[in-house]
């Protein structure tokens, strides 16, 4: 239990205490972990000496934090759990604790790389039937490595941050602002420890680099993308924005939140012959606050696992910060789908969204995707669509 005034029973109780930077009125970041709706000023808790980190967290951000690896993160949540569930600390910490709603969030780690993979079949053989009609809904090799991109790290963006509508080539001699404006509902892994240049991380190491989870909203602009994607894959169709969630849950909090993942066939190569675990996340999609969809993150193909070893089997290092993606979540069923594109069949098939018929973006709309495990509650990333640059 903690004494925290609110915060026992809510998706932010003790069990969670996810990792940010808040900015107070004063512009001073504060690297924090929030627990129910306050945030824990971490900089001033080791300043104090009430928490010990090497000195980390009294960096204006968590990148020297996340540096640290698995044994300093451990102890920093242990000690941080004592600190808020033992009535004994509340006259030296509640002075720490600022309420949300006078502070502002950053992005609470520098982006290092940016991966995005496209490992939901379901979501892989719509696309296919939406895209290449009378083909197979998935190409050869989809089923034996986790399909990836390599996307741009200086356009991931915190949530509530404002998405201005891209423009492209959206075919041969038509350039202007995107007409298919999309969302993808993913959920992110930020990377702490990082890994040496040439040595691949198998999948059993997964949690010894990865520090924690974000929801992440992979902004797509669909016809920028159907005119320049083949042959080499999503490039300015998505590069302008990627949203995420402003806290980080630590994997230490989903402990308790993995299940069994879809059996594969074929069998898949050595490095990839992982123990099949999934984690039990059930997101949901809000459309100009209507629930439009509920993914379920534990319906995925490939696992977060399978993504970390392919990424670095050739030998590409990973660096503290990196963001691997998992691209589009979506279920069975059209109420399960992460995109718009899934959800209006390529714009042929609009849905109600409140009064209202819709196929794709509009400016002025705002998605905000959530998820859930168990009592825990995901930080939200959230999102509204600004008009085109002139």
């Amino acid at each position: 239990m903690t004494w925290v005034p609110g915060a026992a029973g809510t998706g932010f109780d003790i069990d969670h205490l996810p990792y940010g930077v808040v900015v107070s009125a004063d512009g001073v970041a504060s690297c924090a972990v929030r627990i129910g709706d306050f945030a824990l000023d971490l900089r001033r808790a080791e300043e104090g000496g009430l928490v010990l980190a090497a000195g980390s967290l009294e960096a204006p951000n968590l990148d020297t934090f996340l540096a640290l690896g698995p044994a300093h993160w451990s102890a920093v949540r242990a000690r941080v759990t004592e600190l808020l569930s033992d009535p004994a600390n509340r006259r030296s910490v509640e002075s720490l604790l600022i309420p949300l709603n006078q502070v502002t969030n950053r992005l609470p780690w520098t982006v290092a790389d940016y991966v995005d993979f496209y490992s939901s079949e379901h979501h892989a053989s719509n696309v296919g039937q939406i895209f290449r009609p009378g083909q197979p809904a998935l190409l050869p090799n989809w089923k034996h490595l986790p399909i990836g991109y390599h996307g741009r790290a200086g356009t991931v963006v915190v949530s509530e941050t404002g998405v201005i509508r891209p423009q492209g080539q959206r075919a041969a001699g038509d350039f202007g602002p995107s007409r298919r404006l999309d969302i993808e509902a993913e959920v992110g892994f930020v990377v702490g420890a990082g890994s040496r240049l040439g040595e691949p991380v198998p999948w059993q190491n997964f949690a010894d680099h990865v520090f924690g989870v974000v929801l992440v909203n992979d902004w797509s602009a669909r016809d920028i993308q159907a005119w320049e994607y083949q042959p080499l894959g999503p490039f300015l169709g998505k590069s302008f924005a990627t949203s995420v969630s402003a806290w980080i849950t630590p994997l230490a909090a989903l402990a308790g939140a993995w299940t069994d993942a879809p059996a594969q066939d074929p069998p898949v190569l050595s490095y990839l012959d992982d123990d099949r675990r999934a984690l039990d996340l059930k997101l949901s999609v809000e459309w100009n606050g209507h629930t439009v969809s509920r993914p379920p993150f534990a319906s995925m193909y490939w696992t977060p696992a399978q993504q970390l070893a392919h990424m670095t089997v050739n030998g590409a290092s990973l660096r503290t910060g990196d963001l691997f993606a998992s691209g589009t979540v979506s279920g069975p069923s059209r109420a399960e789908v992460g995109s718009f594109l899934e959800l209006t069949w390529g714009g042929s098939e609009p849905v109600t969204v409140g009064e209202a018929k819709r196929t794709y973006l509009e400016d002025g709309d705002t998605v905000v995707l959530r998820a859930t495990c168990g009592p825990i509650e995901l930080a939200p990333v959230s999102g509204t669509i600004l008009p085109a640059h002139e």
